[in-house]
């Protein structure tokens, strides 16, 4: 493809021929607003905030979706586009709810910057008809409000394009349009999988997580409960962004500090449960090669994707892992083991988790997900990423300048192998630096402890590896709609894999829908999942431990609980089991 020169606002650029003009003045160091634009998946032009003048144009152009030519000379910021910005701004709040200040997204609202960018801070129109929503609060994981969405349809882009769902969309016409499922069904009732994926594609607040924070507090402050507190591998490259920090920033250390100021009586952390989840799979795995059992084995980390499978995949259900996902098995051990060794009744334990994943709300009201007895959760609330920085900030704690802290024992210890679980990819590489020495009973050298191969945000990765006298083909599919292409190839038997991994978000927890709100600005020219994923690949780089059968609080729990992995103890408490659901009718 040619390079052209193209001159925006007498910056003149060399990019190559068909780059649109926006991509064209970001190279130039300009900014052009947008709202509706989102890279890759909703490059539809429809919001209007991006036009802009090119000579020689009969009319003003959408500049994500207009191509650039050799010699263009383009205009973004004249006193005719500032006006025409501005009255298309006063003309979205006309019918926008402008409780801003009670808004969860004030602040980190891109409709509100862009009316503080542009000084509109009333409208003219406002005073005409408006269209009156009732909230839609019946799924445990997501809240819709209508009365704040922009109709610049990114929800519904992600939820097809990324997840290839499509349980939301535009209804009606004109003025009357609105964002909706299919015969206007509540969200729960639909085959919605919690992913999340539409909330942080949406620039406003008319999306959000279904806040547990509450009951929370609620909970920390009753003498009578002992509440824990366990932090997912990703959540800490996600959390400082909540406190202005950039983009992937480790706050492993002030993280644990955070929690512990909040009140929470023990501190744990996640990655000592991604541990045990995989000297569980890992076990698993190799039961079923050496077996017989159902291949490809599919991991079971991910609720949404589990919800999913459960959807539009119940055939292949036997061939997903038995293993509850980390979330769950850390509840399930604190209020088995722990308890056991604190001398506390499990019914006085509120078991809290911090996810970067609004579906992790969803996964702990499932069936199956009690194993210290009928009426006991495991988990009991899941706070997003989001919610535990509400929280902090509520509470006046100086995150920034906390000092690094250690998580309580002794399920606070874990390896690389866990905190890599949050990229995707990071479960099959944890799992095979386990289950290749397991099989070949040989340690593997530094130089091989990295499968490279299964690294990176690309939507499918595949790999062979020879291990023993195994032949063992991998795959892993981060996004639904890339999990949807593997699961065809598997089904048709176009591919023959051993073993597979599923992330339901694109790149993995990193980018979960219960992670910090990054603007399309940034989302637009960064890829924000391969930052985050470096925080943790250099977190596992610097682990003196890499290998998840290697950390001492796992062998022990096994030694003083377990006995064996797994062992019938083991599949009560850490194993579960999976439902057929019903799609929607627009989908069968």
């Amino acid at each position: 493809m040619a390079d052209i020169k193209v001159t925006v606002d007498n910056i003149t650029v060399t990019v190559p021929e068909g780059t649109t003009l926006l991509d064209a003045a970001h190279k130039a160091g300009i900014d052009i607003p947008t709202l509706c634009y989102l890279r890759d998946i909703n490059e539809i032009g429809a919001c209007r905030m991006c036009v802009c003048e090119v000579e020689g144009a009969r009319a003003l152009v959408a500049a994500c979706v207009y191509p650039c030519t050799d010699g263009m000379v383009a205009h973004t910021n004249t006193e005719q586009i500032k006006d025409y910005r501005r009255k298309t701004l006063q003309l979205i709040l006309s019918d926008h709810d402008q409780d801003c200040l009670g808004c969860v997204r004030s602040t980190n609202c891109e409709l509100q910057a862009l009316c503080k960018r542009y000084g509109v801070d009333n409208t003219e129109f406002y005073a005409g008809k408006k269209n009156e929503f009732t909230i839609d609060a019946s799924s445990p994981s997501i809240v819709r409000d209508n009365n704040k969405c922009i109709l610049c349809r990114r929800c519904t882009a992600a939820c097809e394009k990324y997840q290839s769902i499509g349980v939301i969309g535009a209804n009606e016409r004109g003025f009357d349009t609105y964002i909706g499922s299919a015969f206007n069904l509540p969200l729960a009732e639909t085959s919605c999988v919690n992913c999340g994926q539409c909330i942080v594609a949406c620039p406003v607040g008319a999306l959000h997580e279904n806040d547990s924070t509450a009951a929370v507090k609620a909970a920390i402050a009753d003498p009578t409960k002992t509440v824990v507190v366990q932090a997912a591998p990703s959540v800490r490259v996600g959390l400082g962004e909540c406190f202005g920090m950039p983009i992937g920033t480790e706050v492993e250390g002030k993280m644990a500090a955070g929690m512990r100021r909040l009140g929470f009586d023990a501190v744990f952390d996640t990655n000592f449960s991604a541990d045990l989840t995989i000297v569980e799979e890992a076990n698993e795995l190799i039961g079923r090669v050496t077996n017989g059992g159902v291949l490809p084995m599919i991991t079971s980390c991910s609720p949404g994707w589990i919800k999913f499978i459960e959807h539009y995949y119940p055939e292949l259900l036997p061939n997903v892992s038995s293993c509850k996902s980390p979330q769950q098995m850390f509840g399930a051990v604190v209020k088995t083991y722990w308890a056991d060794k604190k001398g506390i009744d499990p019914k006085d334990i509120v078991s809290v988790s911090i996810m970067p994943c609004t579906a992790k709300k969803f996964e702990c009201g499932r069936d199956d997900q009690s194993a210290a007895g009928p009426g006991i959760p495991d988990v009991d609330y899941a706070l997003t990423t989001r919610e535990l920085g509400r929280m902090i900030n509520e509470a006046g704690i100086d995150f920034v300048n906390l000092p690094d802290e250690p998580y309580d024992d002794p399920l606070g210890e874990s390896t690389g192998a866990a905190v890599i679980f949050g990229a995707t990819g990071g479960v099959m590489e944890a799992a095979l630096r386990t289950a290749v020495e397991w099989i070949t009973g040989e340690k593997l050298g530094k130089d091989l402890l990295e499968f490279q191969d299964v690294r990176g945000v690309e939507g499918v990765k595949e790999a062979s590896y020879k291990v023993g006298d195994l032949e063992v083909s991998v795959a892993v599919a981060s996004g639904l709609a890339n999990a949807r292409k593997v699961l065809e190839m598997v089904k048709s038997g176009e591919k023959n894999y051993t073993f597979i991994e599923i992330m339901a978000c694109p790149g993995g927890c990193v980018n979960g829908g219960g992670q910090p709100i990054v603007p399309s600005s940034i989302k637009n020219f960064i890829d924000v999942r391969e930052v985050r994923a470096k925080g943790l690949y250099d977190l596992d780089a610097a682990r003196p431990l890499r290998r998840s059968h290697e950390n001492p609080s796992i062998i022990k729990l096994y030694d003083e609980w377990y006995g064996s992995y797994g062992s019938e103890k083991a599949h009560h408490a850490l194993h579960t089991s999976y439902v057929e659901r019903k799609v929607n009718a627009d989908h069968e």
